[in-house]
Parts: C-alpha cells; structure tokens; sequence
C-alpha cells in the first residue's frame, strides 16, 4: 500500500503514527469535536507540506461528534445523523481485537493524503454487519458520555490501531499519544516486545494537552482490566509498570511512565505540568514546550495576506470589510439580525464549557448594554462553540446567551461551530476574545488562526498568548489576576478589566486611530505567522520529540 504521494524529505524519515481521537481536516468529515481536533489537523497538513514520514490514527465516527441545531424558540438542540463519505478508501484491512471478553472486528479505511492535502489517515470502524448491535455502537459518537464505551472507544483507537498498521506493513519507529486515549496501545507493544518498559519507551512519545480534570482521564483500574484496556497484562503488574499502587487508574500518569518523551503545547502550560506531574518524572526529566500553532495554508486568508504581503494598507481595510460583510451574511441567515461592517466587532468562539467564561464580557449587564446599543462607537458581539452534549451545564449556558442576545439587535449566538463556521467567525471578526480563568488554558489556539486574518487577540495572560503578545503593538493583554482568589472575585476584576480596556483603549483606537489600527493588524500578522504556522510545530515534534534519544525513566 503505497501511502505518501511524494518524497520523504531525508530530514524526516523516521516514521510515525500520530494516533488521536479527533482531526478536524475538513468541514466534510466530521470526525472532530473542537480544539483537539483543530490542533491536530493542522499538524496532519503541515506532515503533508513539509513532506514528512507521518501517518494518522483516528476513529471514523458514524454519527460524528453532534449536529447543533435549533429548537423553535431558539435554544440549542443535539442532533445526531449518521455520516457517509465516498471519498474514504477501504483499505480491506479488518483486525480483531477484545473488548470485555468478546472479539471485536475493527475495518480500517484510509483518507488519502491527496484528498485533502494532509497526512495520510487510518480510520477506525466498529460499525460492522459481522459485530453485534453493541459492539457496532463503538465507533457511533465521539467522546460517549457512557464509561464503558469511551474506554472501549479508546481500545479501539490503541489496540485497533496498532494492529491495524501491523497488518498493513507500516509498523513506524515512534508512536505518538495526542492525549492519553490511545494508551492501550503502549500496553500492546509492552507485550509484543518482551515485556521490556525500556523497549516501549523508545517507541512512544506523549502530548498532554491540558491542566483540567475532564482531560486527564482516570477510571478504576479492576473496570480497565475487565474492559480489555491492559490487554492480557494483570493488575499488580500494570500497576508496577505505570507505578499506580492506587486503585483509580490515570491515563495521563500511565502515558508518562511509558513513553520517552512528553510535551507540553505552551511554555506556560510546561512549567504547570512540570509542577501537576512532578512525582512521576524522574531522573531529571522535564515535559517539554512544544507551543500548538496552525496551518496557514488552510487558516489564513490568501487576499489579505497579499494585501499585507504589497504593503497595501487600503487594500488590507477594505478586504477586512469584505470578509466581515461575509459572516454578517451567515449572522443574518441564522438570526436575522444585519450587522454593520464599519462596527467594531468581538468574537468569542471555542469549546463551551464553564472555565472558559463566555458570559464574562455581559457580566456587568448596565456597562454592557451600553456598549451595544449606543449610537456612537458601539460593539457588534458574536458567540459560537459546541458544548458537549451530555453537559448540560454549558448548553444551558449557551441557552443563556440565546436569551441575551434576544435583547439586542448588535449580539448573536450561531450554531454548527465547525470547521467552515470557525473559518467565517475568525475572518471576519475584528477582536478575538478570549476569557478563561488564569492558569486553565494549556495553550487555545483559536487567536492564532484568527490573528492570521487580521483579528486582533484580546486575551487573558495565559498559554500561547504571552509567547506572542506586545499589548497594543499585536494584541491586547488584560492584567493578570490573582488565581488563589475565589471564582467570584476573579471573574469581577477580568470583566472590570475587560469593560474598562474596551472603553478606554480599544474603542477609542478602532474609531478614531484607524492608522494605528490598521498597523496593529499588520504587526499582528507579521509577527504570528512566521512563529506560529504550524510547520514550525511539526518540524519541532521532530527535532524535540522523535529523534529524542530513549531515556529510561523507571
């Protein structure tokens, strides 16, 4: 099977697996939830630019992650429709494995490299005549609530996946976790290379994504062994190899012990993993910053980045309200409302989720509806994101929003936050808000592909922001909080700092410096491109993570 259709550059030839739940690579395969996936399509069309030796590993959802629709009064509605895709290529490839005792089919098909410019990708599937009903529901929705199926979705993707590469020759000298679901894996190659950590260690390496609980997994240790997830290894000796006495098993403290190296995705969010992780790195060793970044080629604008390119301030204005004219368009599709391209325009658009702080910027509601109704110098506010599903904390706060919004004709909330909609919002968006609590943003990559259109990054001092940020030069930096205050008063002081940095600062700047704002625009873009295009990050998995020498570190 004849995977790459070009030459491997010699300067990386060693070859990988990259294996993750998600890869967001194109609005027509809706194998992705947000973030995680954004992240890790860009390193798959950066593989591809950079002609590197990569291959994918992901799970071909049947019913993607959800379809986010609206009720009749305007709230969010789940939806889930069985996805079909002509261009997948059947590899005919079927491997078995177990789950919870029971033989398990997984058929792998093949995304082409061609099709959409990216790395090659195997793409898993339980959904099969040959399993029963149960087993078929498997690979049905990405990140299932039920315990169960998500660790045998996570069975699927480590175990399935490295026998899947086995059976189609292209057993790669490094494997490597984007995030701890495909840990199954490690203990597959524990078996099948002597038992020896030192032999799997030289194999493996581990990106950890975030500091929160939700994304550091843990399950107990008896219900992973009944699923299959150690495969045939026992208890005492998993716990041995993974050093977890305890009775609750940690997927992220299990990756570290058995790989050779692992990364941090900013160099904030190493120095907080160095101190979350602590007790299980030894032998002096660190998790690394290897900051995220994404793909210009998809991501950016290829008029304005002209624009930018002839030094055409002009032209770069007049594009910018090209591209704002564009989302309008879908604003007023979906709500009705027509929004004004010459009004300064906030977007906060990402995972919908309680830390993240939506609501902040309409916390103080006078202050706020000041801002969108006046008639001189007002704000257009936009939201978008996908709660999870089964979490109806962040769809009611999302309902939250609907409501607001009702009030004003300047606010709108927009659903089926994909790939296609991520591109409109960043494109046409003036400020770029991001607003979660200090110290809980790993890195959010969203400012990036938006500051690469032109949208300028309004952000706590968190994850990838101070790597890049000159506040008034290329961003706008809000003054770091005490993060051992309550949630209350941190949430008070970001949205006072917040309400007074529009009022004083960016406002005044947008209507009445548009010379400077326009400068703003262009040193944003000089400046992130070049540091945060993602073939920077995939030639620095290389360099830091892949030719890493092996360590033992038990």
């Amino acid at each position: 099977m004849t995977l790459f259709p070009y030459a491997i550059d010699d300067k990386y030839k060693t070859k990988v697996a990259y294996f993750s739940m998600e890869f967001a690579i194109h609005q027509a395969l809706k194998i992705y939830s947000g973030g995680l996936g954004f992240l890790a399509g860009s390193h798959m069309r950066s593989v591809y630019d950079l002609k590197q030796n990569v291959v994918g590993v992901s799970i071909l959802w049947s019913y993607g992650y959800y379809n986010q629709e609206r009720r009749e009064d305007r709230s969010m509605e789940v939806h889930f429709r069985r996805k079909h895709y002509s261009f997948l290529e059947d590899t005919g490839i079927t491997v078995q494995i177990q789950i919870n005792k029971t033989p398990v089919l997984v058929k792998a098909l093949l995304l082409r490299a061609d099709t959409f410019q990216s790395a090659p990708i195997f793409l898993l599937t339980t959904d099969l005549p040959e399993n029963d009903f149960l087993t078929r529901t498997i690979t049905h929705k990405l990140y299932d609530a039920g315990e169960e199926t998500r660790i045998a979705q996570e069975i699927v993707l480590g175990i399935g996946g490295a026998k899947v590469l086995e059976a189609a020759n292209e057993v790669p000298q490094i494997y490597h976790m984007n995030e701890g679901h495909a840990l199954p894996m490690a203990f597959h190659l524990y078996e099948k290379h002597g038992k020896s950590v030192s032999e799997v260690q030289k194999r493996v390496v581990f990106t950890t994504h975030t500091p929160e609980k939700a994304g550091n997994e843990e399950h107990n240790i008896g219900l992973l062994h009944r699923m299959g997830f150690f495969g045939n290894l026992g208890i005492e000796e998993v716990q041995q190899i993974t050093k977890q006495p305890k009775q609750n098993f940690s997927l992220t403290i299990g990756a570290l012990h058995l790989s050779k190296q692992a990364n941090a995705v900013s160099k904030i969010h190493a120095d907080v993993s160095n101190d979350m992780w602590s007790d299980h790195l030894e032998n002096n060793r660190k998790i690394v910053p290897i900051t995220n970044a994404q793909n210009r080629r998809f991501w950016a604008d290829k008029a304005l980045l002209r624009a930018y390119e002839e030094g055409e301030d002009f032209e770069i204005v007049a594009r910018k309200k090209h591209l704002k004219r564009t989302l309008f368009d879908e604003v007023a599709d979906q709500t009705g409302k027509l929004f004004d391209p010459n009004i300064l325009t906030i977007v906060w658009s990402r995972r919908f989720v309680e830390y993240k702080r939506a609501r902040l910027i309409a916390m103080d509601m006078q202050r706020f509806r000041h801002l969108v109704t006046r008639d001189d110098k007002p704000i257009q506010v936009i939201w978008a994101g996908k709660p999870h599903p089964s979490d109806s904390n962040s769809i009611n706060l999302f309902n939250e929003i609907v409501y607001l919004s009702k009030e004003f004709k300047r606010c709108a909330i927009l659903v089926g936050y994909e790939l296609s909609l991520s591109r409109l919002l960043k494109r046409g968006s003036d400020i770029w808000l991001n607003t979660p609590r200090i110290t809980r943003e790993a890195s959010g990559t969203s400012g990036m592909t938006a500051g690469m259109n032109g949208s300028l990054h309004l952000s706590i001092p968190d994850g990838w922001h101070p790597e890049f940020a000159l506040h008034r030069r290329n961003a706008f930096t809000l003054p770091a909080v005490d993060p051992k205050l309550s949630t209350e008063e941190q949430d008070y002081i970001d949205n006072k700092n917040l309400m007074n940095m529009l009022e004083d600062e960016i406002i005044p700047l947008y209507y009445d410096h548009t010379d400077e704002w326009t400068q703003m625009i262009r040193t944003c873009i000089g400046d992130l491109i070049p540091a945060f295009d993602s073939g920077r990050m995939a030639n620095e998995y290389y360099c830091k993570m892949y030719n890493h020498e092996t360590q033992n570190t038990l």
